[in-house]
Parts: structure tokens; C-alpha cells; sequence
């Protein structure tokens, strides 16, 4: 009786866990990330020199505090799963480790900058919920549309890269070191930043030639940063276009899920019931 109290115990603390379609799952998923956003600011508020001073005893305890809530939201994400390595050792199960360990290791390591990094990792957390949720199913589309595009982003990037090496050399040979384009990596990098419109200002050209060349540098780089945006877009519109010519029933109505099987009656993912036949 009162093992099979603790498995009922178990498996409703892991539906309000690992679940969103119930009302207590998607409450505790508003809370851990408001606790991750708050959490981060904290981390950041620390960073400014004149705000910590003045309010460090509050940032202290507030971290603590989300410290240890996330340290018993980590051990009860373990007892509540059959098996608690794959959990520990999977990618989302590494991060929550990594972004509640910190604040204990400073009581050991009082004053490691490193440390602040691990904490700045919560972030993270944020795409497990977003994974869970209605996002789902944009996101797979979207996951869709890199992965078919791959192969023309890498063509792409190839060929800036050659135009790159290509006209830093030329850059290299009209100004030469006594412009500020000491050698050929430099001057690649110069090509670089003028293609992609940062234009930091340290190196720039003083010859006619030389201002010709990268007034044209600049203006491809306007058409450099459309093509991926294009191509990864025209991808994403094909996918929705093939997506209306299937079956409705391949998409969750509840969660956005894609549905693997046409007769499919009920959501892998969320258990929403897609069919009433």
C-alpha cells in the first residue's frame, strides 16, 4: 500500500515535471522561467560594480535562494524518471547541473570569475520549456528548413570565403603596409568586416583605388547577408507549402507536435486526441 502511495506520488510529480498539457504543468514551467529570467538578472545586476556594492546582501540571498529551488527541482527531475542517468547525463540534464552547481563551489573558490559564466548557462533552460510547449512545432520547421538548406549555406559560405581571401590579397597589394594592411590575414580581415557591414574603423583605405575597391566590398556585402536569409526562407516557405497539401492530421492541434502517422488517434507528444473516428 504505501509503495504503491509513493508511485502514485512519483508518477503525478513527474506529469507536473516533465508534462505540459495539464494546468499544473504549464504553471510549473511559468515559474521556472520566471525564476531562470530572474535568476540571470541577478547574475548580470552582480556585474555592475556600483549596484553590487550597494546591494550585494539582497543578490546574495536571492541567488541562494534560486540556488536551492533549482537544486530541488534537479533531484526531484531524478526520483521522478525510471532511469535517472539518462536524465543526468543527456545534454538539458548537464546544463541544470552546471548552472546550480556554482554557487556552491564559491564557498570554495571565493572570487572565481568563472563561475558567474556557469550561472549565465540557466539560460539555456529556457529552450527546454520552449521545447515542451505549443513552440514545438514551428521549431521542427524551422529545424527542417536549416537542415535542407545546409548544403547551399556551405557552397555559399565557401565562396565568401574565397572572395574574402580574394580581395584582401588585392587589398593587400593597392595599399600595403604603410595603409595599415600589414599582411595578407590582416587585410582578409579587413575584407571581412567591410563585407559584413561592421566597419569597425581601424584599418580603412587612403588610396583612390584602394576606396573604390571597398566602396564595392561593401556593396556586395548587402547582397552577402540576404542570400542565407533567402535561401533558409524559401526552404521554410516550401515546408509550410508541402505541410497544407498533407493531411491535417499530421500536426497536433494542441501542442504543434508533428504527427508521424496519418491514422494516428492521439498525439505522441502530448497525448491530445487528434481523431474522433
Amino acid at each position: 500500500m504505501k509503495e504503491e502511495r509513493l508511485k502514485n506520488w512519483k508518477s503525478k510529480l513527474h506529469e507536473v515535471i516533465y508534462g505540459t498539457h495539464t494546468k499544473a504543468g504549464r504553471l510549473f514551467d511559468l515559474i521556472l522561467l520566471g525564476l531562470i529570467v530572474y535568476s540571470v538578472i541577478i547574475v548580470m545586476l552582480e556585474s555592475v560594480p556600483n549596484i553590487d556594492k550597494k546591494y550585494h546582501a539582497f543578490l546574495n540571498i536571492s541567488e541562494w535562494v534560486v540556488t536551492i529551488l533549482f537544486t530541488i527541482e534537479y533531484i526531484l527531475r531524478i526520483i521522478t524518471i525510471n532511469r535517472p542517468k539518462k536524465y543526468i547525463f543527456s545534454f538539458f540534464g548537464v546544463v541544470d547541473f552546471l548552472s546550480t552547481i556554482p554557487k556552491y563551489l564559491s564557498l570554495l573558490l571565493v572570487g572565481s570569475q568563472f563561475i558567474t559564466a556557469f550561472r549565465i548557462l540557466r539560460l539555456l533552460r529556457i529552450f527546454r520549456i520552449l521545447k515542451l510547449v505549443r513552440f514545438v512545432g514551428e521549431s521542427n520547421k524551422l529545424i527542417r528548413a536549416l537542415s535542407a538548406s545546409k548544403t547551399k549555406i556551405f557552397v555559399f559560405v565557401f565562396f565568401v570565403i574565397i572572395i574574402s581571401v580574394i580581395l584582401g590579397t588585392v587589398m593587400y597589394i593597392v595599399e600595403g603596409p604603410q595603409n595599415g594592411y600589414s599582411s595578407i590575414p590582416h587585410s582578409i580581415y579587413w575584407t571581412v568586416v567591410t563585407l559584413t557591414t561592421v566597419g569597425y574603423g581601424d584599418i580603412s583605405p587612403q588610396t583612390p583605388l584602394g576606396q573604390f575597391i571597398a566602396t564595392m566590398i561593401m556593396i556586395i556585402g548587402y547582397g552577402i547577408i540576404a542570400v542565407p536569409t533567402g535561401i533558409v526562407s524559401a526552404e521554410y516557405a516550401s515546408n509550410i507549402s508541402d505541410k497544407k497539401k498533407m493531411d491535417q492530421g499530421r500536426a497536433c492541434q494542441n501542442c504543434g507536435a508533428d504527427v508521424l502517422l496519418n491514422d494516428a488517434y492521439y498525439c505522441r507528444q502530448c497525448g491530445f486526441k487528434l481523431r474522433d473516428d
